[in-house]
């Protein structure tokens, strides 16, 4: 165990719940708790959503799936950044006018207005099935949390699930939707930055683009830009299912709850341009560092490609600033769970005893 790492860890999270404990009892009311009271900023609106949006996998599943597959991979990057692009330009205003008009803090209290469901089905049903997509999709992070905890710290699996957990619950239920956007905001810089430095800095310690090329040859990883399939139709058909990933952000309601929460439409395209550069800052740090792995590192199987991010930071980083670009992968993990706990709770609270 590192001692600096760690020091940096508990710091890291006495600043999340110092962020809870500033947003306590500033909720004067539901649509305060749920939504911040629709008066976000373009930065918090824009951070926090990609923040929230790309998960642990951003840190430690691009950069594997690169490392085990090279270029053919790269695909669902950019499916992703197509998908993000679309959805601040198609959905975001949108979305926050009819809400408000609606008067509407839910999704699936928009949904039931929009299409003038009067039995209240339409709602219950899109809350149920946010509830259990929600309770995969964080036990997946606190999986990726408890793999980053036993790595670093050495600390047993299911007690790093556990402490990972009690933090992000803390914060989020004492500031509600402000303290998750406000720690976005910090997460979502701090993994940015982390995902930008660390392939600069080990670029040219990797060998540059001759080592890099000469390691997948030896590895028969293919340079190419087609997925390793037996025919072009079976490729093409791989491509298109990895940009498919970009889908996604049409219908998730931890992100498209950002849109609703903003303090005017005129700042949604402020807030649209710092989300895309954000995203491609991101994507491509994510796909640089997993062609930098497969220089550095011979034989990472089992599960070990997605920690290559976390290899590197332990072996080429100091570690005082190593702990910086840690716990920017726990920022990634946290970021998404937090909105996913308040958009369950929301379900929970509003959307089954809501009266139309």
């Amino acid at each position: 165990m590192s001692i600096p790492t760690l020091i940096t860890f508990i710091a890291y999270f006495i600043t999340l719940l110092g962020i809870g404990f500033c947003f306590y009892r500033r909720s004067a009311g539901i649509e305060d708790y749920l939504l911040g009271g629709r008066g976000m900023g373009s930065w918090v609106t824009a951070l926090s959503a990609q923040a929230s949006d790309m998960s642990g996998w951003l840190l430690m599943g691009l950069p594997g799936a690169i490392y085990l597959a090279g270029m053919g991979q790269i695909w669902i990057a950019v499916g992703l950044f197509i998908g993000t692009v679309l959805n601040w330009m198609l959905v975001s205003a949108r979305l926050r006018i009819y809400t408000q008009k609606t008067n509407a803090i839910t999704l699936p209290c928009f949904f039931e207005a929009r299409f003038r469901d009067p039995t209240g089905l339409l709602r219950i049903v899109s809350a149920i099935i946010i509830l259990i997509f929600f309770a995969i999709y964080a036990s997946s992070g606190l999986v990726a949390a408890g793999k980053l905890f036993e790595s670093t710290f050495s600390v047993n699996y299911h007690t790093a699930v556990i402490i990972g957990g009690l933090i992000i619950v803390a914060y989020t239920f004492l500031g509600g939707f402000l303290a998750v956007c406000w720690t976005d905001l910090l997460q979502g810089a701090l993994m940015v930055l982390a995902i930008v430095v660390v392939p600069i800095l080990t670029y040219h310690r990797a060998g540059g683009i001759d080592a890099i090329s000469k390691a997948m040859e030896l590895k028969n990883i293919s340079p190419g830009l087609l997925p390793e399939a037996g025919t072009l139709p079976l490729a093409l058909c791989m491509i298109v299912s990895s940009m498919a990933w970009g889908l996604g952000y049409f219908g998730q309601p931890h992100i498209l709850v950002r849109f609703m929460s903003i303090k005017s439409v005129d700042k949604l395209g402020k807030s649209m341009t710092i989300a895309i550069i954000w995203v491609l800052l991101s994507l491509s740090g994510a796909v640089f560092v997993g062609f930098i792995g497969i220089a550095i590192y011979d034989n990472l199987s089992g599960g070990e490609q997605e920690k290559v991010f976390i290899y590197m930071i332990h072996d080429l980083f100091n570690p005082w600033f190593g702990g910086i670009l840690l716990a920017a992968i726990f920022s990634a993990i946290m970021s998404t769970i937090d909105s996913q706990l308040l958009v369950s709770s929301s379900a929970l609270s509003e959307d089954f005893t809501a009266k139309r």
